[in-house]
């Protein structure tokens, strides 16, 4: 009884009815290094599809060159080109490595990075205009443009600061981020900018549920788009990544190897939920992160904090998560 009960639940979650609780997201993402985040966005796009959420905006952590270019290839792709993008607006780079360029070389764009606005602006809009909170803002890289927005001042959008416009507007962040119950120097936490994780957890009052490293690293994705048509941005940036990403390139054989899912275990949270039947969520505590990507769990302290321990098995998610990526939902069979 209880594994009938368990897979009317799993398919109530992916496949229920979600008129009354279709999230508004704004994804907030350092695309080009890991594929992970290309996978995420593509599933955001087939759920938008499938009308399962609202994508209410892109955000850019990274300053690489083609990252705008890459986003709004995307968005068009997915047949969403008016999703806003916003960016971090510091100095740019260009990365060979990255599969960014990979994406805007082969796919229609128009927006250049000077053509977006700065994602903190774009933040301030959004949330002025929208309804109490809600929100949800997931974020999949080092969090500097939500630090950005903490710090905020009043201004043409809103007379709050951005910490009381989080407050008022945010029902919730998905922060893919940390190691959890301990872990040290994980990148979403570090990025290299010493203390930011630290200052965003602290000075965050809405709830934050984090997907950490341990989650993703086990559910392997990526192989599987080996098999589709090779003119898709799935296929080129994750075989681009397969061959160059520093972690990768040693066994790269010619083709598409599996990586971890962590961006896109956050999605799917945010979206679907999930919780007592993909992963539990843990509560009666607090993440302590530490100024260089490390955190540890501190049970015993309520707070707004609480993490995904994975339940259902790595193999299962991951079927899982490729069928999402895909927009193949009704190939997702429950497992036995």
């Amino acid at each position: 009884m209880k594994k009938l009960l368990t897979i009317a639940t799993l398919f109530f979650v992916l496949f229920g009815s979600t008129s009354f609780s279709q999230p508004k997201i704004i994804f907030d993402t350092d695309i080009g290094g890991d594929a992970d985040d290309l996978g995420a966005i593509a599933m955001l796009h087939n759920y938008v599809k499938r009308g399962d959420c609202e994508l209410l905006a892109i955000m850019i952590w990274s300053t690489d060159e083609y990252a705008v270019p890459a986003v709004d290839a995307l968005n068009r792709y997915y047949l969403h080109p008016n999703v806003p993008i916003g960016t971090r607006k510091d100095p740019t780079y260009t990365n060979e490595t990255n599969y960014n360029k990979i994406i805007a070389d082969n796919f229609e764009f128009k927006l250049k990075y000077n053509d977006v606005p700065d994602a903190v602006d774009l933040y301030r809009k959004i949330l002025a205009e929208a309804a109490d909170t809600s929100i949800t803002i997931v974020t999949v890289g080092p969090l500097l443009n939500i630090q950005r927005l903490i710090q905020s001042k009043a201004d043409k959008y809103s007379p709050l600061n951005g910490s009381d416009l989080i407050t008022k507007k945010v029902k919730g962040f998905v922060m893919m981020g940390g190691k959890f119950p301990k872990g040290d120097n994980e990148w979403n936490f570090n990025g290299n900018m010493p203390g930011v994780t630290k200052y965003v957890i602290e000075n965050i009052t809405v709830p934050i549920v984090f997907s950490g490293y341990e989650l993703g690293v086990e559910i392997q994705t990526g192989i599987t788009f080996n098999n589709i048509d090779k003119d898709t941005p799935l296929y080129l940036g994750f075989m681009h990544f397969s061959k160059h990403a520093a972690w990768m390139k040693d066994r790269f054989k010619g083709a598409i190897l599996n990586n971890a899912s962590y961006d896109q275990t956050a999605v799917l949270y945010a979206v679907n939920g999930g919780v007592d039947v993909l992963w539990e969520k843990i509560t009666g505590g607090y993440c302590d992160a530490d100024d260089v990507g490390g955190n540890r769990w501190i049970k015993g302290k309520a707070s707004n904090h609480s993490y995904l321990k994975l339940i259902e098995t790595p193999e299962f998610m991951a079927t899982l998560i490729e069928a999402i990526m895909l927009n193949r939902f009704d190939d997702i069979v429950p497992p036995e």
